[in-house]
């Protein structure tokens, strides 16, 4: 009898526990000036590399990735001609381990991002999947910008931000990469 209640209580804290977890990963969308400043580099880049590996031992075992950019541009901070990433997650042969909404890098990616606490945080980019956005191609030719799920750009100060249906956005033109470059660069300014 004892036993069965010992069992329901740990039973019941485990169940507890693993709601706590899933709640933790929810991430609030930074402001784009919580994006700014926050952001210890933001740099234009492409991957030039991807690699995973086993790092840790025993129950700290986990899988981490090495996302290597050329870099393209520098806004803020100085982060060389090439900088590495380095995240938790990844796929090692058959075997994989993975973040919800954490961004995912290919070669040849092009994006803008705003990094902090690189080597010590799990997703090293302010607001996880916030701070990347991608560098595409239009139909015109022209660099625009897109955020990490492929929604388009069109005004900084709307993100992070419910969007207003008496905002209508859809006329207004996505962000041109140099458009984007300069708003962060005009709110560096505002902020010294």
């Amino acid at each position: 009898m004892i036993m069965k209640k010992f069992r329901s209580i740990l039973l019941a804290s485990a169940f507890a526990m693993a709601l706590s977890s899933v709640e933790a990963t929810t991430v609030i969308p930074p402001s784009f000036d919580q994006l700014v400043r926050q952001a210890e580099l933001i740099f234009q880049g492409t991957v030039t590399e991807v690699h995973a590996q086993w790092v840790g031992e025993g129950g700290q075992r986990h899988i981490e990735s090495y996302i290597t950019f050329s870099v393209e541009e520098a806004v803020k901070g100085k982060p060389g001609q090439t900088y590495t990433l380095r995240m938790f997650g990844g796929v090692v042969g058959d075997q994989g381990m993975a973040i919800s909404d954490a961004p995912k890098f290919a070669v040849g990616d092009r994006d803008i991002l705003f990094v902090e606490n690189n080597g010590t945080q799990i997703i090293p980019l302010v607001g996880i999947m916030y701070g990347r956005f991608h560098v595409k191609r239009d139909e015109a030719g022209g660099e625009v910008v897109t955020q990490n799920e492929g929604q388009p750009v069109k005004n900084v100060a709307r993100l992070g931000r419910e969007m207003d249906s008496a905002v209508d956005e859809t006329v207004a033109p996505t962000l041109t990469a140099t458009a984007f470059k300069a708003a962060i660069r005009s709110k560096l300014e505002e902020s010294r």
